[in-house]
């Protein structure tokens, strides 16, 4: 170890504290190799190269799993999705070293993901966006705990993803399915269409949630974290009234063991068949929900609220449902005025408003 000639040019060679030996060609002039020598040693010595020993050390596959233990189990409501993602992400990058995974790797990791198939179905782009969200959270991590200097994510960008699905009943329908229900069924389906609650938020209610004397039921664990309240109509507290308690369980749906719901794919995929309703989510039950509201001539804002969307512009996505109303309130404001203007005796030449009628109507 140390300065030495080899084809007439001076070649420093040193060790880093992991072990790994390390060769640099300076060049003809033996003073300056010396120098630099001397320089990566005191680099050595002051800590410059402690980062390598760390990212040498750590495979993604590990990192990715202390990253689900100590921070997605403990502070992600939807850790169960990182779970899955993980899985996938360990197919790609598993056996890499974090500090050798590049940008490149990752840009063709998109391209990959976005070649591959499920069920025959090509993945989404929005699928691939979220892949990639928690690829960089993992990252941001590793920087965090002192793992890398630096995450290869900071110039990926997201996939372009086409305008949002948004399907929802018409009424017939709605009247369709929740005759198709079963008895357990039918009241979490009327908590979803009556309240536009996610199926998580439904399936973790328990009872000391429920006021029936304010019509309010109390949401603890939300999406963003935040406490929502949530007021019930009559159809939601008939359903939760016939609902029969469980002595074993605070939760309000549950099976006859008290173990609380977490499943009802094959009870609401047979209610949809019977109904005749086809491309339907269960999430879609959220969207009748504001979707009728909407239409219904309720503004945004207050949908908004209900939905519990801590941005406006998650709820704008139902705004042109509320184009058909806008010639309904141009409407009521001309009666409005017209009433206004035969009230004012004092206004001479009043125009006879009937002959502006087929203009508003």
């Amino acid at each position: 170890m140390g300065v030495k000639l080899e084809n007439g040019k001076w070649i420093i060679d040193y060790r880093l504290p992991n072990g790994k030996r390390c060769q640099e060609t300076i060049g003809p002039n033996r003073k300056l190799a010396e120098t630099v020598y001397y320089k990566r040693k005191v680099e050595i010595a002051e800590g410059k190269y402690l980062d390598v020993v760390k990212k040498e050390k750590i495979r993604f596959d590990e990192f990715a799993e202390e990253y689900l233990n100590l921070h997605a189990k403990q502070h992600k409501k939807s850790w169960e999705t990182d779970f899955h993602i993980i899985k996938n992400l360990n197919r790609h990058f598993g056996n890499k070293y974090l500090f050798a995974i590049t940008t490149k790797d990752i840009e063709q990791f998109k391209a990959d993901r976005l070649k591959d198939t499920v069920a025959g179905k090509p993945i989404s782009p929005s699928t691939v966006n979220r892949q990639m969200d928690v690829l960089s959270c993992i990252f941001n991590k590793a920087v965090a705990w002192k793992k890398l200097q630096s995450s290869p994510m900071k110039t990926i960008q997201d996939l372009k993803v086409p305008p949002g699905r948004l399907r929802f009943l018409e009424k017939e329908e709605i009247v369709k399915l929740l005759s198709n229900c079963t008895k357990h069924l039918r009241p979490i389906v009327i908590l979803a269409l009556f309240t536009g609650m996610r199926r998580g938020e439904i399936f973790g209610l328990k009872w000391e949630d429920i006021d029936f004397k304010r019509d309010i039921m109390t949401l603890l664990s939300t999406k963003n974290g935040e406490k929502r309240e949530v007021p019930m109509n009559e159809q939601v507290k008939t359903a939760l009234m016939h609902v029969t308690k469980h002595p074993n369980t605070s939760y309000v749906f549950c099976n006859e063991k008290g173990v609380p719901v977490h499943d009802i794919r094959k009870s609401y995929s047979t209610a949809l068949r019977k109904s005749g309703i086809t491309n339907f989510r269960f999430h879609d039950l959220r969207h009748t929900f504001a979707s009728q509201l909407v239409m219904s001539g309720i503004d945004l804002n207050t949908v908004r609220e209900l939905l519990g969307h801590k941005d406006i512009a998650m709820t704008l996505r139902y705004s042109h449902l509320a184009q058909s109303h806008k010639q309904r309130a141009v409407e009521v404001l001309g009666k409005k005025m017209e009433t206004f203007w035969r009230l004012d005796q004092n206004v001479e030449n009043v125009p006879d408003l009937n002959l502006l009628e087929p203009l508003v109507n």
